[in-house]
């Protein structure tokens, strides 16, 4: 398998990338199923569409800014590039921060439960990232290193791990269990979430040692610095809310 034209349909000098589609798709399947799952928790759904239609670009926003942050050197010299988002560079974890102050300012502003929402939209969450990483295969990024493996995708001139592709299945994998989970008796409120944020930090601190391409802070690759800090910080939030739980017993 090899290169795909990142243009999907042109229209004189006007462009619609596949990039572009592939990230209107996720967001568009992600605001469904939160709006179901809104309905079947009792949660007026117009919550959703007021936060998808507040959070999604301010996240595109906040995931560019730390992308850009982490890579200042080379932006500093091409300052027209920075609002190119069209052409990658749209980091997740900046993403899903911004994510959380809007979610966070909005439910108490609407007097709504943080943790019943943030469980509503963590299916969305990830199946959307399962979604948009096919994006990095259109625009030919977030690749890994070279490889002879049988499914080895030719890219920058070689043979190299699709990471891209393992990062997809995998939040797949996580996107199942999630459906799973929340069926099950016995949860609190923001478990879905918690687990939902360790799982992937799970699998994106393995596959991120596979890239090439990934954010430093001196010899550490900046996602899996993250993705540590967010296992421990859910593992932990986790454990607190289900103790303080059975304290009120």
């Amino acid at each position: 398998m090899g290169a795909i034209d990142p243009v999907a349909l042109r229209f004189g000098g006007f462009e619609i990338r596949w990039y572009g589609i592939i990230m209107a798709t996720a967001v568009a399947i992600g605001t469904y199923l939160a709006y179901r799952e809104a309905q079947r928790k009792g949660v007026n759904p117009e919550h959703i569409l007021n936060i998808v239609i507040i959070g999604a670009p301010l996240s595109w926003i906040g995931a560019r800014i730390y992308y850009v942050i982490f890579q200042w050197e080379y932006y500093a010299k091409h300052l027209e590039e920075i609002v190119r988002i069209w052409h990658g560079g749209l980091a997740f974890h900046g993403g899903i921060i911004t994510a959380l102050i809007v979610g966070l300012l909005y439910t108490r502003w609407q007097r709504l439960k943080f943790w019943l929402m943030a469980d509503i939209f963590a299916p969305s969450l990830i199946l959307g990232q399962a979604i948009g990483r096919v994006g990095n295969f259109t625009n030919q990024e977030a690749y890994g290193y070279v490889t002879n493996v049988p499914w080895a995708i030719y890219m920058a001139g070689a043979p190299r791990h699709p990471t891209f592709f393992y990062e997809s299945l995998w939040n797949i994998a996580v996107f199942m269990f999630l459906l799973w989970f929340r069926r099950r008796p016995g949860r609190v409120d923001g478990d879905i979430f918690l687990a939902y944020i360790a799982l992937y930090s799970v699998g994106r601190f393995v596959i991120e040692g596979f890239r090439t391409d990934s954010l430093m802070l001196g010899p550490f690759r900046v996602a899996q610095i993250v993705s540590i800090a967010a296992i421990l910080i859910a593992g932990f939030l986790f454990y607190y809310y289900r103790e303080r739980r059975s304290a009120k017993r």
